[in-house]
């Protein structure tokens, strides 16, 4: 009989044991997923398509505010980078929202980039996306912010600077109304006209375009462009005009980096910098133009072996209209508005741009422009 008690007890402790290994296994089992779930966040359905189909940024952050899933035109205006919110005001909005769990909007003026002084204006909306997520949207207004600014130095501007090559045009064809007789004279002043007139049609274009540019409308649908590309156009319009004073265009070695950005002005960018540098060299020298990436910020530097600038005027040369050389640059055609032209377009890019000259020795130039970061494999919720 004692024996039969004591494999009964034998039995039912073997089955205390066994059920509280299962349950043991169970409750390691639900923290294992929970885990998982921490580290393979899924968002709602059809948050990826929302994403995707948005001309505005968008951002969904986990609990810990990481970047989860972002919009191409987040990546484009530089709110993202390596998948972290690059501006701390954003993240200070996001765990309010967390906190609270009440919706908000705000107006924030932020920088375009790690580096210059380009700012933008945001409109940006931050809400609760579900129990873990947040859901930030901002929209760019600085377009809004400086359309009226941007009205009074156009008017200012072309009142000004229209008013000689104007006046030279009237004069040139009073005089070639005396001297209709004189075929020699009317050739002479017919070919000035003609320099005067495009002159002017030159000048009226640069004109609008840096109007455009300073009113922030011209990266409203960037594009992933490679720099390389961007690079060889610029120099390719250059060639027949350096071909003609003797100058060399050396162009450096690819770096096979990508940027966001508005393929047109980046390369009229580089093709402005190139032109001034053919422009101001003397004939049989050589032009240097190179690329290169670095800690994710693109260069692209243009040296020449020209005149060079002084000093004094480093300051000065971006500005609009503003000539080093008032002579020589009106007799290569210059308006004064190519670099300044070249400092917006890198500007609403989220770059900068510097010079380094010496009188006689040459000048440099260098476009800093934030390499293209990508967005982050979509996360599947499965654990690795």
């Amino acid at each position: 009989m004692e024996s039969t008690w004591l494999v009964l007890l034998s039995l039912a402790l073997g089955l205390t044991v066994g059920g509280g290994f299962v349950t043991l296994l169970n409750v390691a089992e639900r923290h294992g997923k929970r885990a998982a779930e921490v580290v393979n966040p899924a968002v709602p359905d059809g948050i990826d398509q929302v994403l995707d189909a948005l001309d505005s940024a968008g951002v969904v952050l986990d609990p810990s505010n990481n970047v989860i899933k972002t919009s191409p035109g987040a990546l484009a205006m530089g709110i993202v980078v390596n998948q972290q919110l690059a501006h701390p005001e954003l993240l200070e909005l996001a765990r309010g929202v967390r906190r609270t769990g009440e919706s908000v909007s705000e107006d924030l003026v932020l920088s375009r980039g790690p580096f210059g002084d380009a700012s933008m204006h945001l409109r940006v909306r931050l809400a609760r996306l579900g129990s873990r997520y947040v859901l930030l949207l901002a929209e760019d207004r600085t377009e809004a912010f400086r359309l009226d600014e941007v009205r009074r130095d156009f008017v200012a501007n072309i009142s000004h600077e229209l008013k000689t090559p104007i006046a030279a045009v009237g004069l040139l064809a009073e005089a070639l109304g005396h001297a209709a007789d004189e075929p020699v004279q009317v050739r002479r002043f017919a070919d000035r006209l003609t320099t005067e007139a495009g002159r002017l049609a030159r000048l009226t274009q640069e004109i609008i375009e840096l109007s455009r540019l300073q009113a922030q409308d011209a990266l409203r649908q960037p594009e992933l462009l490679d720099i390389d590309d961007i690079v060889a156009a610029g120099v390719d319009q250059n060639r027949v005009v350096a071909d003609a004073d003797r100058i060399t265009l050396a162009v450096g070695k690819k770096c096979r980096a990508q940027v966001y950005g508005d393929e047109r002005l980046l390369v009229m960018a580089v093709h402005n910098l190139v032109a001034n540098a053919v422009h101001y060299s003397t004939p049989g020298s050589r032009v240097g133009v190179g690329a290169r990436v670095t800690d994710g910020v693109i260069e692209v530097t243009v040296t020449d072996q020209g005149v060079g600038i002084p000093e004094s005027d480093l300051d000065r040369i971006f500005e609009r209209f503003f000539r080093v050389d008032q002579a020589r640059s009106r007799n290569t055609g210059g308006t004064g508005l190519g670099l300044s032209i070249v400092k917006h377009v890198v500007q609403i890019h989220g770059g900068d741009i510097r010079v380094w000259s010496q009188p006689g020795s040459g000048s440099t130039f260098t476009i800093r422009l934030p390499e293209a970061t990508h967005p982050a494999p979509a996360a599947t919720g499965d654990t690795p």
